[in-house]
């Protein structure tokens, strides 16, 4: 075996007894490495054949497809380096990196694994049915809970390839003995993302807000579009998007359009005249919601809610199944009202009565006010 002639001879001396004393590991190696992946192959169409009938076991199956990939060749390499001799150079160092390797896919497969369940999940609950209350329940606690798991899982593997250092397990037992005040300090540096983290639980399980839900905040119409780890994306009419932290949806109020239900009540003001005949009015409200595709047929009913000093306000109260049939449902109702007033009784529109008394003038009263000349008498 020659060497390049640029490495130094103590080197050329040492490179052939690593070789030979790591060879037969070495061979050990590349065969647990072939069985591994023979283990795999077969195991993918094992897995593949046994749940070919089940959606979750499938999408499972496929998102711990890769990490599986990488961890069973790792396990394969561990006993062949336990077994190796003692006395093998560089032997601790691939036995730790081994374990951090193995120790990171295991932590990759668990949360891929977690991610799978909660994908089957929401595609055998979709949003795109009509009543979609309990789909957008589901929805919510499985996106909430699944990223709050994920987490959980991230940050006991990342604890546990550190603790496979010597140095660091010498850190955490010396902090051991302030833990009062490292506790302390940490707990106001963590404050948000703890208090966001039980946001996110409280939202989870309690469930204030959904995915898909129609809410008011901060004075914007919108709907619930994304919960993160952090904060929620409502998604507003006009295409923008509010970013609101965890935390406000437990400490502030606000308005949930679709809490229990999807269904609303919708409402059109109108103001006439005195003189309008109502009758007109309530067949014209029902013609116009049988005319609209977003009427649910629930109610459709007019009211006189107020009697001004000019004229009097028109109530008209109209359902429809979703928050946006109902927006749609009052801007029809609105217009053909409207409408029918314009073209039938015009006369009748709201109008400003006014009494003008006429005041004569300094000229007319000084006009008044002269003698009229006698008339001569034929």
């Amino acid at each position: 075996m020659e060497f390049p002639t640029w490495l130094p001879d103590s080197v050329r001396v040492w490179l052939p007894a690593v070789s030979a004393a790591w060879l037969p590991t070495l061979a050990a190696a590349v065969l647990a490495l072939l069985v591994a992946e023979v283990i795999y192959r077969l195991g993918v169409q094992a897995v593949r054949r046994a749940t070919r009938g089940s959606g979750m076991a499938t999408t499972v199956s496929t998102a711990i497809r890769a990490p599986a990939h990488v961890l069973l060749p790792l396990l394969a390499l561990h006993p062949v380096w336990q077994g190796a001799a003692d006395d093998l150079p560089g032997l601790a160092s691939v036995q730790r990196l081994t374990t951090l390797a193995m120790l990171g896919a295991l932590t990759w497969l668990s949360a891929r694994a977690v991610r799978g369940v909660a994908q089957a999940v929401l595609e055998a609950n979709p949003l795109s049915i009509a009543d979609n209350l309990e789909a957008r329940r589901i929805q919510t606690q499985t996106r909430v809970l699944s990223r709050v798991v994920q987490g959980a899982i991230i940050l006991v593997g990342l604890s546990l390839m550190l603790m496979t250092f010597p140095a660091v397990r010498q850190v955490g037992a010396s902090l051991l003995a302030s833990a009062g005040v490292v506790g302390i300090v940490a707990g106001f540096a963590a404050r948000p993302v703890l208090g966001n983290l039980i946001a996110g639980l409280q939202i989870g399980l309690s469930q204030p807000i959904r995915i898909d839900d129609v809410v008011i905040v901060e004075n914007e119409w919108g709907v619930i579009e994304q919960i993160t780890g952090t904060y929620v994306v409502v998604h507003i009419w006009d295409q923008r998007r509010l970013i609101v932290p965890l935390q406000y949806w437990i400490e502030k109020p606000f308005q949930n359009w679709t809490r229990t239900s999807s269904e609303l009540i919708g409402t059109v003001y109108l103001w006439v005249d005195y003189r309008m005949p109502l009758q007109p009015l309530r067949d014209e409200l029902q013609r116009a919601c049988a005319a609209s595709a977003h009427w649910d047929k629930r109610l459709a009913m007019l009211q006189v809610t107020e009697a001004g000093e000019h004229a009097m306000q028109l109530r008209c109260l109209v359902t429809a199944a979703s928050a946006g049939a109902a927006w749609d449902l009052r801007c029809d109702v609105r217009e053909a009202l409207v409408g029918f007033v314009q073209r039938d009784y015009p006369q009748f529109l709201p109008r400003g009565r006014a009494e003008v008394a006429l005041q004569p003038s300094p000229q007319s009263q000084a006009l008044d006010a002269e003698p009229v000349p006698p008339t001569r008498a034929g």
